[in-house]
């Protein structure tokens, strides 16, 4: 007899060595490659690494104890080499995104986690006119009137909460980045913005169809915990099903707050679906733009498919935004000589008697774009490797010396090679705007360089995100003086992207020259 009492125990010995074994023995191509604790042999490792909120930091380390190529899974190789950039995210490869963005799926699939070829190329055709030049130009007024609240709300605190003896108004200021971001992308993808700068709070309706009635939650709360539980069970998506019974609490408030999530964009796309909203509507923001688009048989978006998509982009144009914006103001305010350089390059291109410039004054003004570009790098708010996975019968592929076939996944971490002394010299770990002259980047470090990602799967709304940060920080460092209130380095955890946990700063109108 096979199976009794008394052998149960080695059977189940034998079970648990063939769950980690098998998956080893399948990917044998892969064994001379190294990896970190028992990562070649289960996904666990990577799971508990995002569970800590450290993915970026752990798989750098590993990099640098192991070198540029690490099996931080039994499938998944990490690359950090920038010549496997275009290889692994550029045109004509055939990759595919990997199942870690099965995790991402609430509504139903959108252009961000999309993994079928055909489908994504159906998705980006509707979605990329509503990014087109003109497009853009016509969002700017909703950003800028937006800008302009946030402004009113800083003179307001600066003038009614000020030190006496310093002149300086305490606050967290990713607060305030984060409810100006909120606030933006309400107005650009829902119709109006969310109300949080007015308001001086975190706060969003929330619908799970669109005749339930409404309730209301902590929207830039819902949106990291939906990230990071996203993140985590991406590690490892067989857990999926399971996750709602996994006895942590992590795991049963990010499934909620994957519904409050979706519960968000339900909630505002069905008030603009309304037929009087509709009738009434003069507004070219990205949700008319949506509402426009059509696909190669010319269809327009379903109510289900519109919701995801623009889903979509509240989350990507959210906290991507704040997150940068908040890093841009520590890596300033830490880094002498930073401050007075973007104070004359500003004044002496807005006028004086502009509070918040357009997009136009302020997107030549090199040293303000320097700085934005190198926050962006050393800060790195898009810091994982975003896997993409070989298909079937593709051809072998070999990168950095190895070869690699289908069923593989590779990925590049942006956080290692943003930071790589071998692409970026030396001083690579310090804040350098200067880095970015035209007489001093090479053409290696453009091609290293990627906060948006790279290819066919780079982020569609690129140009709108540096529009938005061009006239932010233009905007903030013209009309405000800083200084730090907050002991040691800006603290960081990552889910999906790499949050800052708050920057305290005291704050105070600064007297334009």
């Amino acid at each position: 007899m096979l199976f009794s009492v008394e052998n149960a125990p080695f059977v189940l010995v034998g079970l648990a060595l063939a769950y980690f074994l098998v998956p080893y023995v399948q990917r044998w191509r892969l064994h001379d490659i190294p990896s970190p604790g028992l990562a070649a042999f289960t996904n666990l490792w990577l799971l508990i690494q995002a569970r800590q909120g450290k993915r970026f930091l752990s798989v750098d380390n590993a990099h640098k104890k192991y070198g540029k190529l690490v099996r931080i899974a039994p499938r998944h190789v990490s690359i950090a080499d920038d010549t496997a950039v275009p290889a692994v995210y550029g045109h004509g490869n055939g990759f595919l995104k990997a199942d870690f963005y099965d995790a991402f799926v609430s509504i139903r699939r959108g252009l961000f986690n999309t993994r079928d070829r055909a489908e994504h190329t159906r998705k980006r055709k509707i979605v990329s006119h509503t990014f087109s030049a003109k497009s853009i130009g016509q969002f700017e007024q909703y950003i800028h009137g937006n800008i302009e609240m946030f402004v009113k709300q800083w003179n307001k605190l600066s003038d009614l909460q000020a030190n006496p003896k310093t002149g300086y108004a305490s606050l967290d200021a990713l607060n305030w980045f984060n409810y100006l971001a909120f606030d933006i992308i309400g107005d650009l993808a829902f119709g109006a913005p969310f109300g949080m700068l007015e308001k001086g709070k975190d706060i969003a309706e929330v619908r799970k169809s669109p005749n339930d009635p409404p309730k209301y939650v902590a929207a830039v709360e819902v949106l990291n915990r939906r990230g990071e539980v996203s993140a985590t069970l991406g590690c490892m998506p067989s857990l999926i099903p399971f996750a709602k019974y996994i006895p942590d609490r992590f795991f049963t408030e990010g499934l909620q707050a994957v519904s409050d999530l979706a519960g968000i964009a339900i909630a505002r796309v069905s008030e603009r679906l309304k037929p009087e909203v509709i009738a009434n509507n003069t507004r070219v923001d990205l949700l008319a733009r949506l509402m426009e688009g059509k696909d190669h048989t010319g269809n327009l978006l379903g109510r289900e498919e519109l919701t995801a998509e623009t889903l979509t982009q509240l989350i990507a144009g959210s906290d991507t935004t704040s997150n940068t914006a908040c890093a841009i103001l520590y890596w300033c305010l830490r880094t002498p000589g930073v401050i007075p350089k973007l104070h004359k390059s500003l004044d002496d291109a807005i006028p004086r008697d502009i509070d918040v410039p357009t997009h136009a004054m302020v997107k030549d003004i090199d040293y303000l774009q320097w700085v934005i570009w190198e926050t962006m790098r050393i800060h790195s708010t898009s810091a994982m490797g975003l896997p993409r996975e070989i298909p079937p019968n593709a051809a072998p592929i070999t990168i950095c010396g190895h070869t690699f076939g289908p069923g593989d996944v590779l990925s590049v971490p942006s956080y290692t090679v943003h930071r790589s002394k071998e692409v970026w010299g030396p001083d690579a770990e310090e804040f350098v705007p200067e880095r970015w002259s035209p007489d001093r980047l090479t053409a290696r470090q453009k091609t290293a360089f990627i906060p948006f990602s790279h290819g066919p799967r780079s982020c569609v709304g690129r140009n709108v995100a540096e529009m938005e940060l061009l006239v932010i920080g233009a905007t903030v460092f013209r009309l405000f003086e800083f200084q730090i209130e907050q002991d040691g380095p800006m603290e960081t955890r990552e889910g999906f992207l790499r949050k800052p946990l708050g920057l305290r700063v005291g704050m105070r109108r600064r007297v334009v020259s």
